[in-house]
C-alpha cells in the first residue's frame, strides 16, 4: 500500500529546520543529478545544494518574501516547490513559481502536481493573481505546467547550459491567470 503524500507550507520550525535543510539539499541534488535543469550543473555537492537552502531560501522564508510548499512521504520531505513574492512595487499582484522539484525516487505520483496546486492557493492568499515561471522548453515540466493551464509567453532559445555541461537548452517561459479562491 502507497504512503500518503502531506502537502504542507515550510515554516522553517527551529527544532526541525537543520533536518529539513539537509533533506531539501538532497532532493535537491538527486534532482540535479538526474538531469533537472534548475540552475545549476555537475560537479554539484549535497553541500552545495543545503547551502542554496541555507543561504538563499531560508532567509527569503524569514523575511517574508518567499513561501516553500513542501510534500511529505511518512515525514521525509520527497519534494517542493517555491513562490518568489518579492516582485517591483508595480507588480505587487504577480509572484514568479521557482524551483519544483521531487526526489526521483518520488516520481509518477501526482506530487508535482499537488505541489503546484498548492502553490497556487500560497499564491491566492498572498493576493497574487498572475504567477509567472520558466522552464526547459519540451521537458516534462512543460507539459505538467500546460496541464496545469500555464500558458507559454514565448521560448528562449540557447539560454542555459544543461545539467552535464554537454549542451544549452531553450527555455520556455509561462504564465498562469489565478481566479478567486
Amino acid at each position: 500500500m502507497a504512503q500518503s503524500v502531506v502537502i504542507e507550507r515550510w515554516t522553517a520550525d527551529r527544532e526541525r529546520v537543520g533536518e529539513d535543510l539537509e533533506r531539501l539539499g538532497e532532493v535537491l541534488h538527486a534532482c540535479v543529478h538526474a538531469g533537472a535543469s534548475v540552475s545549476f550543473v555537475l560537479p554539484f555537492s549535497r553541500e552545495e545544494a543545503r547551502a542554496f537552502w541555507q543561504e538563499q531560501v531560508l532567509p527569503a522564508v524569514e523575511a517574508g518574501k518567499r513561501r516553500v510548499v513542501l510534500a511529505r512521504v511518512a515525514g521525509e520531505i520527497v519534494g517542493t516547490v517555491q513562490l518568489d513574492l518579492a516582485t517591483p512595487p508595480n507588480q505587487p499582484h504577480r509572484a514568479e513559481v521557482k524551483k519544483l522539484l521531487v526526489h526521483p525516487e518520488a516520481r509518477r505520483r501526482g506530487i508535482a502536481r499537488a505541489l503546484m496546486q498548492a502553490v497556487e492557493e500560497e499564491a491566492r492568499a498572498e493576493g497574487r493573481t498572475l504567477l509567472t515561471l520558466d522552464t526547459v522548453t519540451g521537458g516534462a515540466a512543460e507539459r505538467l505546467y500546460r496541464s496545469l493551464g500555464y500558458v507559454a509567453a514565448g521560448g528562449i532559445p540557447g539560454y542555459a547550459l544543461n545539467f552535464d555541461r554537454s549542451g544549452i537548452e531553450g527555455t520556455t517561459v509561462m504564465y498562469q491567470e489565478l481566479g478567486g479562491s
